[in-house]
């Protein structure tokens, strides 16, 4: 069966790859993590994955730069 919140979690992921792509950036891990798929106590977690230098960097930037607003 399932998870009852797969969609919404898949929807989340799919806004947050968005973002991220909108600032140049790409976390090439960056999907549903399968195990908190198996457990029917919570909404299924995003993984966010390992990243390079240069990803960490273009991430950090597009953060500084969202909170400078």
């Amino acid at each position: 069966m399932p998870h009852p919140h797969t969609q919404e979690a898949e929807a989340h992921l799919a806004e947050l790859r968005a973002a991220l792509a909108a600032h140049g950036v790409t976390l090439p891990s960056l999907g549903l993590e399968l195990p908190s798929l198996t457990s029917s106590y919570a909404a299924p977690l995003i993984a966010l994955g390992n990243c390079n230098l240069e990803t960490a960097a273009a991430l950090t930037a597009a953060l500084r730069k969202g909170a400078a607003g």
